[in-house]
């Protein structure tokens, strides 16, 4: 799995940016907010990884606004494909992951 503390920072697709605001209500920031604060979880994405490795993060904003979000990296960055809120399963499973892991 990745490590995220290697990596140099995030690089944005202006599409990809506006589409998670237009469509999620996620700006950016808030999306950055989630790959730095603990905890997080990663979570292969097998599925739409046949180009390049996708993972889904689980994580929190400094807000407490719950995220998913689904990235790749490239040459050493977070390029955020999808951002949205979590969904009731997803929440599930990051409470009880938090709840294990204190």
């Amino acid at each position: 799995m990745i490590d995220l503390s290697t990596l140099e920072g995030f690089e944005w697709d202006d599409g990809n940016r506006d589409k998670n605001w237009k469509q999620h209500k996620v700006h950016w920031t808030e999306a950055e907010e989630a790959f730095l604060n603990e905890p997080v979880i990663l979570i292969p994405d097998p599925h739409h990884s046949q180009i390049e490795t996708r993972l889904a993060l689980l994580g929190r904003t400094l807000a407490d606004r719950r995220l998913a979000i689904v990235f790749t990296v490239r040459k050493n960055r977070v390029r955020v494909i999808s951002a949205r809120d979590m969904s009731k399963k997803e929440r599930r499973i990051y409470d009880e992951t938090l709840e294990k892991n204190p």
